[in-house]
């Protein structure tokens, strides 16, 4: 469905299972977990149907960005991490979620971070999952030279530095298969997802190249789980590290999983959503 968050501006939104539950004589609301996609440019299906094994314990709320995916197109004016963390909380307004757990996957981390700044009070609970405060271009390509060679490391630099479609074409070519140290479970997730390639080329471009989120991190309000995996090439262990001493002390919790890559819950589902599970029950 679509739902209109303001200014004529609509997301596709999925909601996955009910917010009420029977309790005994009354009903018991569950938490909401708002899920936030990695791209930019890409949609929220990479997602399921792994986060659907959380649905007993909280209603899922999928988004594509603004712009993005199955959401209505928007002009490259409004491709810009304020105004996607502001919709965070459009979207909440408009759907009636009050106090969300806020999922920050990769770019979706990007916002996620910077939606901490601008709303610090906003979210019961923020995860950062695979992403990155910054560029750190040494460590990256230092990653991908450790996993795919010279020949990942120069398409890495190409891309990160100049990134034009034939760049972004040679580097999916060659370090999209590093991101993670096992195959995929469904080898057609990739195939589902919808792609609007303009919007990561401006992003990557632009704000990106000077993107620095660690100021912001110091806002948190409330408990913000930073996970990592040990091996990720394009958001190294280093930069998960430097947004947890960024955050407050009271509020920060890492967790780093060794032998796996790009989203936790793809090289190792078991341990990455038992993390999950716990952080939302805690």
């Amino acid at each position: 469905m679509k739902i209109d968050i303001g200014g004529g501006v609509r997301l596709f939104v999925d909601v996955e299972g009910p917010g009420l539950v029977p309790d005994g004589a009354g009903m018991r609301e569950k938490p909401t977990l708002i899920c936030m996609h990695g791209g930019p440019g890409f949609d929220h299906s990479a997602f399921k149907p792994g986060f659907s094994v959380l649905a007993d314990i909280a209603q899922i709320v999928y988004y594509d960005h603004r712009g993005h995916g199955r959401s209505d197109a928007r002009p490259s004016s409004e491709w810009n991490l304020d105004t996607w963390a502001d919709d965070v909380v459009r979207l909440c307004d408009a759907l009636g979620i009050s106090k969300p757990i806020v999922l920050g996957q990769s770019f979706g981390g990007f916002v996620a971070q910077r939606y901490i700044e601008r709303h610090p009070e906003h979210a019961a609970k923020v995860i950062l999952s695979s992403t990155s405060p910054h560029m750190a271009m040494e460590r990256k390509l230092a990653m991908f030279e450790k996993r795919g060679g010279p020949e990942a490391r120069e398409a890495a630099l190409r891309f990160w530095s100049d990134p034009t479609p034939e760049h972004w074409a040679a580097y999916w070519t060659s370090c999209r298969h590093l991101y993670n140290t096992r195959p995929p479970l469904d080898p057609q997730a990739g195939s589902r997802t919808l792609i609007r390639e303009e919007i990561l080329l401006h992003f990557v471009a632009g704000e990106k190249q000077g993107l620095n989120l660690l100021p912001g991190l110091a806002s948190a309000q409330c408990p913000v789980l930073v996970m990592a995996g040990e091996d990720d090439p394009v958001c190294p262990l280093q930069d998960a590290q430097e947004m947890a001493a960024s955050l407050p002390a009271q509020w920060a919790k890492l967790v780093s999983f060794p032998g796996v890559g790009h989203g936790a819950w793809r090289d190792d589902p078991e341990a990455a959503f038992a993390v999950l599970r716990e952080f939302i029950l805690a």
